[in-house]
């Protein structure tokens, strides 16, 4: 979720910022922009060499969804 929140809050980015921002391993980072792309959460955006990510509506209805059971949760003093 903390690559999904970064990416919504710049709207693209890069993903060196995405790693640094979600302090995972390169390797790491790379795994889970593979699962993200695959399952539609996010698209790749190529720009000669240059590669961004940036959220779908897809993403935007689970990162919505995921807040409002944050919210619920929190209403009801679950962990």
């Amino acid at each position: 979720m903390d690559i999904m929140f970064f990416i919504q809050k710049k709207g693209e980015a890069k993903p060196t910022h995405i790693m640094y921002k979600a302090n995972l391993s390169y390797n790491s980072l790379q795994e889970y922009l593979d699962l993200l792309v695959s399952k539609g959460f996010i698209e790749e955006i190529k720009d000669g060499k240059r590669v961004s990510y940036k959220i779908t509506d897809k993403g935007l209805d689970h990162i919505n969804e995921f807040r409002r059971i944050e919210k619920f949760k929190d209403a009801f003093g679950l962990d």
